[in-house]
């Protein structure tokens, strides 16, 4: 059984931020359990804080619409920041995500979505989004 499973990864600059989830396929129930990793590079690197979206994306197309997928964000998590990843040192922040019954696919081009985003002090935010599932799998 793969208890971690490397999700996202997202370069700024020279550091690195890796999300990694204990289990991407969630049975009813259970909880969604991550830790983001920061690896400095070269400088040190201020970071305001960390926003973890659970995304429920629908693709819908339509011919009276610019849009292709829609966007739902079914859970939010932000994870406050202290200070800065210093150069050449590791730092990581865990999380935990409890579902609810807004996670559940009703539709059939219907997918689940986790988008970390990283704000940056005084820079580009970044982000990175991978797929979960949760509950019955068809």
């Amino acid at each position: 059984m793969n208890f971690k499973q490397f999700l996202s990864s997202i370069g700024i600059g020279s550091m690195q931020i890796d999300t990694v989830v204990e289990r991407p396929h969630l049975d009813e129930g259970e909880t969604l359990n991550g830790t983001v990793y920061f690896t400095g590079g070269e400088s040190d690197q201020e970071i305001d804080y960390i926003e973890l979206n659970v995304l429920k994306q629908i693709e819908n197309y339509r011919e009276d619409s610019d849009f292709d997928i829609i966007e739902h964000t079914v859970a939010k998590q932000t994870l406050e920041f202290a200070g800065s990843v210093k150069s050449k040192k590791t730092v990581m922040q865990q999380f935990e995500i409890v579902p609810d019954e807004r996670w559940i696919l009703d539709a059939p081009k219907a997918k689940l979505i986790l988008r970390t985003v990283v704000h940056i002090k005084n820079g580009v935010n970044a982000k990175d989004e991978d797929e979960i599932t949760y509950g019955v799998q068809e």
